[in-house]
C-alpha cells in the first residue's frame, strides 16, 4: 500500500467518524459505534470501512450498523466537500464482530477456570 493512501485511509477514517457523530442525524444511530479502519484500493474507487459497535441489544446493534450504511452517500458528499481530491471512493461498511468474538472467548475461558476451580 502506498504512503499517499495509507494517509487517505486515516483520513478518511477521522472524517467519517467524526461525520457520523455531527452530520448524521440518523435517529436508528443510538448505539456507540467505532470506525476501526479504512482500506482503499489502489484507485480509490472503493474503499471497506471496519466498523465495531458496541451494544448489549442485538437488534438496537443491527439497526446502528443499517443506518451507517444507509447513510454512506451522505458521507461522500461531504468528504467531497471537505477533502480536495479528485475522486472519493464508494464506502462499504463491514460490521467487525471481533470484539464481541473475543469477549465470548473470555466469558468461556472464565466458565472453565470456574469449573477447574471447583473440582
Amino acid at each position: 500500500m502506498s504512503n499517499r493512501t495509507e494517509k487517505l485511509n486515516a483520513e478518511f477514517k477521522r472524517y467519517i467518524s467524526e461525520l457520523l457523530v455531527r452530520k448524521v442525524k440518523d435517529p436508528r444511530i443510538t448505539e456507540m459505534f467505532t470506525i476501526l479502519d479504512v482500506n482503499c484500493d489502489k484507485e480509490l474507487s472503493s474503499a471497506k470501512v471496519y466498523v465495531s459497535i458496541f451494544s448489549t441489544n442485538a437488534e438496537k446493534a443491527a439497526q446502528t450498523f443499517l443506518a451507517i450504511c444507509e447513510n454512506e452517500h451522505v458521507i461522500r458528499k461531504e468528504i467531497s466537500r471537505s477533502m480536495h481530491i479528485r475522486k472519493v471512493p464508494e464506502f462499504k461498511f463491514v460490521l467487525d464482530e471481533s470484539l464481541a468474538y473475543s469477549q465470548k472467548i473470555a466469558q468461556v475461558l472464565n466458565e472453565i477456570r470456574k469449573e477447574q476451580n471447583n473440582d
